[in-house]
């Protein structure tokens, strides 16, 4: 009798750890989706279109440039990267992501990462960095709410020591 009331115990046991277990989520569809969307902004970037831009972005999102303050709210990052996309655009260089990087869905809630390129009017590679931007989905679409990214470059050296002035003789 004991052996079946552990037995017993035991086929309960595991039927409610079964229950407890997650089905598996097709998260295929917002992950295609989340790569358009890097797709078009890389091309509403080499466009220079400030307004296209903020419009991959929240109302309260936060853009973090390399070597450059935050800036805030949908308005500040159109602004940013329409200046920015003006000053590459004026340098001959196109940015360039594939659009091919990990993305991982969480809800209403994801992150895609990946690398890009930067390429002069000859097509050379002059440069290429990575990047990272947090997604929130927000009636039906996903948008920006944190991006970030930075070059691959070593960081440029310290400007060399000026020579100390020699002491006056006396």
């Amino acid at each position: 009798m004991k052996i079946l009331k552990s037995a017993a115990l035991v086929a309960a046991g595991l039927i409610v750890l079964v229950g407890c277990q997650k089905a598996a989520v097709d998260t295929s569809a917002d992950e295609a989706a989340i790569r358009a969307a890097t797709v078009a902004w890389n091309t509403d970037y080499n466009a220079g279109d400030g307004t296209a831009l903020a419009a991959h972005y929240t109302e309260d999102a936060v853009l973090l440039p390399p070597d450059a303050p935050a800036a805030s709210g949908r308005a500040a990052i159109g602004e940013f990267l329409a200046a920015n996309s003006a000053a590459t655009t004026a340098a001959g260089l196109k940015f360039n992501i594939p659009g091919d990087g990990p993305v991982q869905v969480s809800g209403d809630l994801a992150y895609e990462s990946g690398s890009f390129n930067v390429t002069d009017a000859a097509g050379a590679t002059v440069a290429t960095g990575k990047y990272i931007g947090v997604f929130n989905k927000i009636d039906g679409k996903w948008l920006l709410v944190r991006d970030t990214w930075n070059s691959d470059a070593p960081p440029a050296p310290a400007p060399a020591a000026e020579p100390a002035a020699e002491a006056p003789a006396t």
